[in-house]
Formats: structure tokens, sequence, C-alpha cells
């Protein structure tokens, strides 16, 4: 069984809502669109209040001259205003409010079930792949965000070989990529293909943790229609679908520290969902404006999956599965080892909005922090061999130099250290602090080094 070679960690899965179809969620009253749902400058708003929209009406220009992408209406309706709103990140970001009336799609859009395979388009360019995608407003789903068409353009000195599809879905409670593989296997597939071609590449992977051996089983079936695309089961381990972590395992070799990206080892990787949106983009003309959002928690009275239009507020998701629980309770951005706790519940749902967990009781309360026993627990668990220990305490201290020349940059913030303490260190937390501090550090040389 294939796995990364350092580190890990092994949580409870709790995948309460593995056996839930996909149920499309009702539409919100009024939706609300960030113009920030992706890494980089958030899109501009290209609609003002009293603006008429449908359903794949473009609201958001991505910004010129830098790294961004297009946000697109999910509802039909009229503009309410143009505003700020508080998202997932807990600060105010702008945003579109859209009053809900109908549901009118943009005619442009095939909504018809058939599915369109490579074979009948075979004139597709790659060059029209990553511009279709570009123009639909495609990111990562998995929660990066990192708009898809870029990760499809690597700069002239590498040259992908493989693209790697993450079906791992590693994070404890979420289902929404398992459900999808198995109820749109076959669009996932053709998807698949398009990002193969996009990337110039003739070699396909599909890395499935163990613990879905019905979804490894399908995908399995139905790679026998696509020969240069292979299904790879992993051993459950967090955080098995990190970008570094699913490249070890899958074709091992290991991507280097920043500033070196996947494609430098000739991997691409993209998540199941975004293959997904990818077909629907390319062969439905549909752009990115819904995805599968799992809804879970121990004490929610039915986990669910549900396909969700964005901009409908976390809170009517909870409703949906019966409320929130009484007593005290923690509602998390996404799963419990790197989601984060979300001030309201009326954040919208976003592109990379996988999950919403509600945590309660005794699982909501962290543990009395006790000083550090010098256990290395942390420096066993962390999948990118640092010392989480060290990282945590100098970031404490503000030591940036110290935590910098410690490579605190290539830290991606799993949260295994923060898991394994037996002292109740909040490392993640304080190396997150550390880790931003560093990056501003480095982008304001950066600029004092072209003046």
């Amino acid at each position: 069984m294939k796995t990364f070679r350092i580190g890990g960690v092994h949580p409870a899965e709790n995948k309460l809502s593995a056996a839930e179809p996909i149920k499309v969620a009702e539409l919100p009253k009024v939706a609300v669109f960030p113009m920030g749902q992706h890494i980089g400058a958030p899109a501009l708003p290209c609609v003002q209040k009293g603006d008429k929209v449908k359903v794949g009406t473009q609201i958001g220009k991505p910004m010129e001259k830098a790294l961004s992408t297009s946000i697109f209406s999910s509802v039909s309706g009229t503009v309410l205003k143009v505003d700020t709103v508080v998202d997932a990140s807990g600060y105010k970001k702008p945003a579109v409010y859209i009053t809900v009336e109908g549901d009118e799609w943009e005619e442009s859009i095939d909504r018809s079930d058939k599915l369109v395979t490579m074979a009948e388009k075979p004139e597709l360019t790659p060059e029209e792949i990553i511009e279709k995608v570009k123009n639909a407003g495609i990111v990562g789903m998995g929660g990066a965000c990192f708009p898809t068409h870029v990760k499809l353009m690597p700069p002239p000195q590498f040259k992908p070989e493989w693209v790697i599809i993450n079906a791992v879905e590693c994070e404890p409670y979420l289902t929404a990529d398992h459900r999808l593989m198995l109820e749109k296997a076959d669009q996932v597939l053709v998807g698949v293909e398009l990002l193969m071609k996009a990337a110039k590449v003739t070699k396909g992977f599909i890395g499935i943790e163990e613990n879905k051996p019905d979804a490894i089983k399908l995908m399995t079936e139905k790679c026998a229609q696509h020969p240069n695309i292979e299904v790879v089961t992993l051993k459950t381990k967090y955080p098995q679908g990190g970008e570094k972590q699913l490249i070890d395992a899958v074709v091992r070799r290991q991507v280097p520290a920043p500033p070196a990206l996947p494609v430098s080892v000739g991997a691409i990787i993209q998540n199941v969902g975004t293959a997904f949106a990818v077909y629907e983009a390319v062969m439905k003309n549909k752009p990115l404006f819904e995805r599968v959002v799992t809804v879970t928690g121990k004490q929610l009275k039915q986990p669910s999956n549900f396909l969700t239009r964005m901009g409908t507020p976390m809170s009517q998701l909870i409703e949906a599965c019966g409320g929130l629980p009484d007593g005290d309770v923690k509602v998390i951005g996404g799963g419990p080892m790197m989601g984060k706790a979300l001030i309201n519940i009326e954040v919208p749902i976003c592109k990379g909005s996988s999950g919403v967990l509600i945590m309660s009781g005794d699982e909501v309360r962290r543990g009395e922090e006790q000083p550090c026993i010098r256990c290395a627990k942390c420096v066993s668990a962390c999948p990118m061999g640092l010392e989480p220990y060290l990282l945590a305490t100098c970031s404490g201290k503000k030591m940036w130099d110290k935590v910098e020349a410690e490579d605190i940059t290539s830290c991606i913030e799993c949260g295994s250290c923060q898991f394994t303490c037996p002292s109740n260190r909040p490392l993640l937390d304080l190396i997150r602090l550390g880790k931003t501090t560093v990056m501003t550090n480095i982008r304001a040389r950066q600029m004092a080094a072209k003046k």
C-alpha cells in the first residue's frame, strides 16, 4: 500500500455522511458573493445595484496583470448592493449581494444530463481547454483555491509528466469528494482527460485512500475505458492529500522547499472536484458557481452532502441538517485538522467550501496548555520534516530570522503537530503566526529589491 514517507498521523475518521447521496440544496433568499474566492487579487465587481442577472452571469472580473479569476452568479435576480461581507477568513471582503428571483439560467449553459466524451470533441486544443477553464473561473476545489488555468501553464523551464488527481479526502468527517466519485465518475474521468490534454501529458493518476473501497472499485472499473488513467490505492494516513505528500506516495518524488512547485518534479495536482468542474466548463459551458459541500458533526441530526450554489449562507445548510445542537458548539469551515472556526454561520459558501463541521461538548474544548516535555512527537508527526516545537517557540518569542532560517515557509499547516502534542501546546497557531510574518517580510524584501 502506497503512502508518503515522512511523518503523518491517524485521527479518527468520523465519515458520518459517507453513505448520504448528494442532495440539491435549496436556493437562498439573498445570495452573497465575496470577490476574493481564490488565491491572489480579488475580482472586481462588474455589476451594480439594480442590475438583473441570471444563473451563470459574470458578476466579478479578474484583475488585470494579477493572479485573479472570475466570479459568476449562481442565482437569478436583482443586484441588491455591492458592499462587503465577513467570509470564512473572518475578514471583511468586497462582495455582491443578489436578491433571488426564480431560477433563470444563461442560455449558453448545457443543462442536459448527456455525457459528452473526448471522442465527441476531438478538435479541442490544449490552449482552448485552458481558455475555457480560465473563462469559467475554476480554482482548486480542495481548499487552496489556486486558479486552475495558471496551474495548467507552468513556466517554460518545467515539463509536466503526469496529472495526479487528489481524491484522497484525508480530512476527518468530509465526504464530498467521495460522493462525487460515486455519483459522477464518468464526468470526473472526462475532466481528468481534459486536464491531461491541457497539460500535454499522457499519463494520469487518481489517488484514493483505502477507506473508500466503493470509490476505488468504481473508478478502477471505469478506468478500463481510459487506459492512460490509473487509480492508485493509498494507505489511510493524514495528511495524505497534501500536494507534496501525494506526489511522494504516487510517483516517489519529493518536492524541494519553496519556491519549488509540484511541477518542478513533473507533477500537476488537481482535486477531483476540480476535474468535475473542468468537465462542466469545457463540455457544458458551465461556469463554476456550485459545488458539493459536506455538512456534518456527531451531534447533528442528519449529516449530509449538498450540491450548493455559491453565495448560500452556511446557516441554511445547517438548518437543512436539523439545526445547531444545544450547548456549546463550534462551527468550522472545512475539516477539523485544517479548517477554521467561523465567527458566525451566515458566512456564504464559496469555491473552496468543502465542508461545514459542527463540533460540540468536549470536542470543542482545548486541553489546558502544559510545558513542552521534549517528547519530539511533533517532530515525528511533521510530514515536512520540520521541528514544530522549535518553530512554535521561536514564533512566540518573535524570533522571525530564526524561524525563517528553520524553513518555516515549508509548513503546510496540516495540524499534525498540534494533534499529537501531549502538552496541548498551540503549535499550529504559533507557527501560522510565524509563517505569515516571515512571508510578509520576504515579500517586503523582494519589493525593496525591485525599487
